[in-house]
């Protein structure tokens, strides 16, 4: 059932604020796991349990998917759910906050190439001058408070890139061979084929030993539940739904906002906001409306 209609502008917008909420407050979430348990459990759990919260939606979905459709779904699943998840949580051990919000930007960059280059997307002026428009502006909300290089290895920046690259093609996937299908289905379905490997995969680490012998699995098990529910099943039904309903460019110009609610949890936390920052929120907020207004 539809609730609102993303056919309006006006919608759109609000999802794609909702979601940056939503993954910007992931990083803590997932900071919070890796405190108890490694980067790859964290990851497994991440999926598995976004699994498990899908699958009745998988079972009814699953008769009625044409065949021509899974091999997209299962690209979808690992290439756009799977393989970025751990990723990133590998990453997050060495890499900063801040180092991975500037590089998490770097994908409108790699949609819109990926697009030209392999599926022969032609991108209007506008958007192109909107996708770098935002990029200078989610530069400036990461580096208004300084960019520390110190503690990161170019390995594990290198793994960022690489997950930014994934969701770029997996976007573009979806954008021009799964618009027929609905969101729900594609994201169920899609960790329906990763889903059972990750649960057989979590009972060849130490996860079990962790959480009964570690005091704060309980307080772990709790964040990367929410992680899952909202900051991967929720989410990602509901990017699925922005990139069919709007374009690859506009639905991945959240990772533009994401440093922004990192400002907003400064605020909370009783931290200033800067002049610096004030007006790289005005200047990403122009570029994403370059990116959507003319398409």
């Amino acid at each position: 059932m539809q609730f609102f209609d993303l056919n309006k502008k006006l919608w759109q917008w609000i999802i794609l604020l909702f979601l940056a909420i939503i993954w910007g407050s992931s990083f803590i979430l997932m900071k919070k796991g890796l405190k108890v348990y490694s980067h790859n459990v964290v990851a497994a759990l991440r999926i598995s349990i976004a699994f498990v919260i899908l699958i009745p939606f998988a079972i009814t979905s699953f008769k009625k998917i044409e065949l021509k459709y899974w091999k997209y779904l299962i690209f979808t699943g690992l290439v756009g759910n799977g393989i970025p998840a751990f990723l990133f949580t590998l990453a997050q051990t060495k890499v900063s906050s801040s180092l991975s919000g500037m590089l998490n930007s770097l994908t409108p960059i790699f949609a819109l190439i990926i697009g030209i280059i392999l599926f022969n997307t032609k991108p209007l002026k506008t958007q192109v001058i909107g996708v770098f428009i935002g990029l200078l502006g989610a530069g400036g909300l990461i580096f208004s408070n300084g960019l520390s290089l110190e503690n990161s290895n170019i390995y594990f920046i290198l793994l960022i890139v690489i997950a930014t690259m994934c969701y770029a093609l997996s976007v573009n996937i979806i954008k021009v061979h799964l618009r027929e299908v609905n969101s729900l289905v594609i994201t169920s379905l899609s960790f329906l084929s990763i889903g059972p490997f990750t649960i057989s995969y979590l009972f060849t680490t130490n996860f079990i030993e962790v959480s009964l012998i570690n005091p704060f699995s309980n307080t772990a098990l709790f964040y990367i539940t929410l992680l899952s529910v909202f900051g991967t099943a929720l989410a990602i039904i509901l990017f699925n739904m922005l990139i069919k309903k709007t374009s690859t460019l506009f639905a991945t110009s959240v990772t533009y906002l994401i440093p922004m609610v990192a400002i907003f949890w400064g605020v909370f936390d009783a931290e200033k906001i800067n002049t610096i920052q004030v007006i790289s929120v005005i200047i990403t907020l122009i570029g994403i409306y370059f990116i959507n207004k003319f398409r």
